[in-house]
């Protein structure tokens, strides 16, 4: 009896040694890729000001979703590389929609200053009441209301820029 015990034991560890010496390995590398990725799709879902300059950041989200009008007496930055669908894109959606996409609120986010360093950034479906100063191409306004001026560090800023579905800019578009 006790030598079968000892078979079957020993045949259980052989199985282990097996599948553990076989499976498949990650390096460190392959293993921080995956988590960059990860960060690179994820969205944000914020109701503070905190939350949002916290998700506007360079270690933030391609995509910040506001839940209710937010309201901050800082300066917002928006910077960092982020990518949709194998395309650098940034959103900020100030609205809500329903399961059909329909727009079924607009919000607005209020603040003194909004500074888009991040390439192909869109602001769409409510408000930004404030002045922003765009550091990057393809700065864009979809469906949505920049209650103040823009301001353009260069010239190729201005040009790639656009207003799109109904965008709106309540003052003025300036280089400098």
């Amino acid at each position: 009896m006790k030598r079968r015990q000892v078979s079957a034991m020993g045949l259980i560890l052989l199985v282990i040694i097996i599948v553990t010496g076989c499976s498949r390995k990650v390096s460190p590398e392959a293993a921080e890729k995956s988590i960059e990725a990860d960060a690179v799709s994820a969205a944000s879902i914020v109701d503070t000001a905190q939350g949002f300059l916290k998700a506007a950041g360079k270690n933030g989200t391609w995509i910040i979703a506001v839940t209710q009008d937010i309201t901050t007496d800082q300066e917002i930055l928006v910077e960092g590389q982020f990518t949709r669908r194998d395309e650098i894109y940034r959103k900020i959606a100030l609205y809500a929609q329903d399961e059909n996409r329909n727009v079924t609120a607009r919000y607005t986010l209020t603040a003194p200053k909004l500074t888009v360093r991040s390439e192909n950034t869109r602001i769409q479906g409510g408000t930004f009441a404030g002045d922003v100063y765009v550091e990057a191409n393809k700065f864009h306004i979809y469906d949505g209301k920049v209650d103040g001026d823009i301001y353009f560090a260069r010239d190729e800023y201005k040009s790639s820029f656009s207003l799109q579905e109904g965008g709106e800019v309540t003052g003025a578009l300036k280089v400098r």
